[in-house]
C-alpha cells in the first residue's frame, strides 16, 4: 500500500468509527482523535519526557494536550512557523512568560503569546514530538504528505539543535498504528516512541535518521520560500 492510500484508509477509518475529533473532517490533516489527552498523559510518564527541558512540537490539534502538559511541567516549547516561511522560523512558548497555558497551546494563542525567534535563540531540543496520520510499531511514520515535519527535523539537525540521540515521539490513536509495510525514504524520520491512550511502544528504531537537509529533494521554489535555508551551504 502506498502512503496516500494508507492515509486515505486511516482518515476514513477514524471518521467512520467515530474516533475522529474536531476539526472535521480528519482528511487532509494530522487527525485529532478520541483519547488525545490520555496519550499525552502516557507520554508524560516516559523517561525521555521527564528528562527534557525543551520540546519541539508540531502545532496540530491532537498534540495540543502534549504542548499544554509541557508548559505545565515547566518545559519550553518550540513550534515551527507555518512552512518555515520566515527568517525567524520558530515560535517559543516560555512557561515563565505565559499565564494562560490553555490559550497558548492553540494556533492563534501560540502566535499571540509566544515569541517568534531565530535559530540562535533556540535552546538545544531534548525531545521532538511529531504528529502522524499513520505509524508502524517499528517507527515508520506517515504524515499528511507535505514533507514539512521531516524538513523541520532536518533543519534542526543542520543547526545543531538536535542530534542522532534526540528522542522523537508521536501520539496517535490505536487505529493509526498500522501493520502495513510503509515505504521509508532517506529523509523520513523514524519514531522512537509511539504513544496511544492505552500503550507506549518503544520501536527500537535505530539508524536511518537524516543527518541534515537532503538538498536534492528541494525545488528552487521551496528553497526560496524558506529563508532559514540561506544560512546553510550545500
Amino acid at each position: 500500500m502506498n502512503k496516500q492510500d494508507l492515509r486515505d484508509r486511516v482518515w476514513d477509518d477514524l471518521e467512520e468509527s467515530g474516533e475522529a475529533r474536531f476539526p472535521f473532517p480528519p482528511h487532509g490533516r494530522i487527525p485529532n482523535f478520541n483519547g488525545a489527552d490520555g496519550a499525552a498523559d502516557r507520554l508524560a510518564d516516559a523517561p525521555e519526557w521527564n528528562e527534557a527541558d525543551a520540546v519541539k512540537a508540531n502545532p496540530d490539534s491532537p498534540q495540543r494536550p502534549v504542548r499544554r502538559r509541557a508548559l505545565e511541567a515547566g518545559k519550553t516549547v518550540y513550534m515551527a512557523v507555518p512552512r518555515l516561511a520566515d527568517p525567524d522560523p520558530f515560535l517559543e512558548l516560555d512557561p515563565d512568560r505565559i499565564d494562560d497555558y490553555d490559550h497558548a497551546t492553540t494556533i492563534g494563542g501560540s502566535a499571540e503569546l509566544g515569541g517568534q525567534v531565530g535559530p540562535e535563540a533556540v535552546e538545544p531540543i531534548d525531545l521532538v514530538v511529531s504528529g502522524s496520520v499513520a505509524v508502524t510499531e517499528a517507527g515508520a511514520r506517515v504524515g499528511k504528505g507535505e514533507g514539512y515535519s521531516d524538513l523541520e527535523y532536518a533543519t534542526l539537525r543542520e543547526l545543531g539543535l538536535v542530534d542522532a540521540d534526540t528522542a522523537v515521539a508521536t501520539t496517535v490513536h490505536d487505529r493509526q498504528v498500522v501493520d502495513e509495510e510503509v515505504p521509508v525514504e532517506a529523509h523520513d524520520v523514524p519514531m522512537d516512541l509511539v504513544v496511544t491512550p492505552g500503550r507506549t511502544i518503544r520501536t527500537g528504531a535505530s539508524g536511518g535518521r537524516p543527518g541534515g537537509i537532503d538538498w536534492d529533494l528541494l525545488s528552487e521554489e521551496r528553497r526560496e520560500e524558506i529563508p532559514v535555508l540561506d544560512r546553510f551551504e550545500e
